[in-house]
């Protein structure tokens, strides 16, 4: 057992660990608790994110101590560094704000139990070990272990007809895409005879260029990839989730799981196929353009706010994979920050959607809408900031993401993509102030206010303050950035 497992190697995953033993503890305890007290399995949720964060950081101090760059565990399985770090606080910071959003939700749905918040430290735990993974199986389980708890999360309004076929449909295709994804990854093994991703990269270097069986591996992986992520052609299931899926899921689905799918991501397209980008980099441009245009052009027509915003999350796709096209040190960066300021600015939106839920209104129409700056001008106010934000106006922290990729774009002498990006913002500036029109514009259709309670006010806070902190003092921000890029470039 010593020849293969450290100590070291657990005090690597005692964040991941923690999670998991929490979740297990809500769902235990949840047994124990009358229908009044069922809040105390987001509070136990919550401390069990706050016993991960501290790990965490006390892991990140030794490692500053040290002059450790990189932490590997399990005979390189998992490897723990700047790249790893950085999005494992996106995905506590998401799960936090998640947790504290679905209290009320849950109440108002009757549906408040202990284990939507142990699945979703579960899916958190595979989040972070999917960001931290060097091993094709690792990745591959840790993908698993997040879609699995997102499928169920997505169904967990068992009496609502949308949760459900949400669900299913999510699964299926889920399932499908993991196949060729399982696939893609079975090939890489054939052809370097190891699942860990730097010994595969030198394998790939040294085969010819043009090589079919590489080529096959690239299309796979790309494919079960892009679905994924949401990009075109795959993303068809992606505003129906949205649409069926409990408001609280669709904010987190929004920006945990996709950030650890762009995670995993950047580490198959930098590592093992970084020998042959000159064979992917076609296909990746043509998906990128193609999944901002139909993004940003079907996000027009759209009447409900969460296929809306999942209409302009295939969008924010498309800018996230320009990123990657650029391939330089400011692509990635741009990457790095949008996925962070995406997180606050999106769950901020989907803060103010679940305010909007009450027993006799879903409150994830446009028209639902109407009057908010009547009703509730500080809602109003802060829909407004998250989707300026979205558009990448400043000094919203959107800008930020938006400007670093634009600019890697031009760095890189892809001038024509730049220009086809900025074009699409302004699309994009024409659906988002659709919604803020019909706050400001429109007569209320009720007199009843949001349900604002404390979580509620408390995440609405917390988003609104980042996205514009890192909007106005962004230095701190960019310098994480600039580690994450030498992690992944190393």
């Amino acid at each position: 057992m010593n020849e293969y497992f450290t100590p070291g190697d657990f005090l690597v995953l005692k964040p991941v660990i923690l999670l998991v033993l929490f979740g297990m503890g809500v769902m235990l305890t949840d047994l124990l608790l009358e229908k009044h007290n069922k809040y105390f399995n987001a509070v136990t949720a919550l401390v069990g994110v706050g016993f991960a964060s501290v790990a965490m950081w006390m892991i990140q101090s030794q490692m500053n101590r040290d002059g450790a760059g990189v932490y590997e565990a399990f005979r390189g399985a998992i490897v723990l560094d700047s790249f790893s770090i950085f999005f494992t606080w996106i995905f506590l910071i998401s799960t936090a704000i998640t947790i504290i959003i679905s209290i009320r939700y849950l109440e108002i749905e009757e549906e408040n139990h202990g284990e939507h918040y142990a699945i979703i430290l579960f899916a958190t735990a595979g989040m972070i070990l999917l960001a931290t993974g060097m091993d094709l199986i690792t990745l591959f389980v840790s993908l698993e272990l997040m879609v699995i708890s997102i499928y169920i999360l997505t169904g967990f309004l068992k009496r609502d007809r949308r949760s459900n076929e949400a669900a299913l449909k999510y699964l299926l295709l889920g399932a499908f895409s993991s196949g060729i994804l399982a696939y893609g990854m079975s090939l890489l093994y054939g052809i370097s005879n190891s699942t860990n991703l730097v010994e595969i990269q030198s394998k790939l270097a040294q085969r010819p260029a043009g090589d079919p069986l590489v080529m096959m591996a690239v299309v796979t992986l790309a494919a079960g990839l892009f679905f994924k992520i949401g990009a075109v052609p795959f993303h068809q299931w992606l505003p129906d989730v949205y649409e069926g899926a409990p408001h609280p899921t669709t904010a987190f689905m929004s920006v945990g799981p996709k950030a650890a799918a762009f995670a995993l991501f950047l580490r198959i397209f930098m590592v093992p196929l970084g020998p042959v980008r000159d064979q992917w980099l076609p296909l990746l441009i043509g998906v990128s353009i193609a999944t901002m245009t139909l993004g940003n052009l079907a996000a027009i027509s759209q009447s409900n706010i969460k296929r809306l915003l999942g209409y302009s999350a295939i969008s924010h796709v498309g800018y996230l994979m320009l990123g990657l096209v650029s391939g330089n040190d400011t692509g990635l960066k741009g990457i790095s920050i949008y996925l962070l300021v995406y997180a606050f600015m999106n769950l901020g939106a989907f803060t103010v959607i679940v305010a909007m839920r009450r027993r006799d209104l879903i409150g994830d129409e446009i028209d639902d809408m109407a009057g908010l700056m009547y009703k509730s001008p500080t809602a109003a106010v802060l829909m407004v900031i998250f989707l300026l934000s979205l558009a990448g106006i400043p000094p919203t922290a959107g800008f930020l993401g938006k400007y670093f990729i634009f600019l890697s774009l031009l760095e890189t002498g892809h001038y024509t993509l730049a220009v086809i990006a900025v074009l699409y913002v302004a699309v994009a500036l024409y659906y988002y102030f659709r919604i803020v029109s019909v706050m400001f514009m429109r007569e209320p259709i009720d007199k009843e206010l949001p349900s604002m309670s404390p979580g509620i006010r408390v995440a609405l806070g917390v988003t609104a303050a980042m996205t514009l902190i890192i909007g106005i003092y962004p230095n701190p921000f960019i310098e994480f950035a600039n580690r994450t890029v030498l992690a992944v470039m190393r």
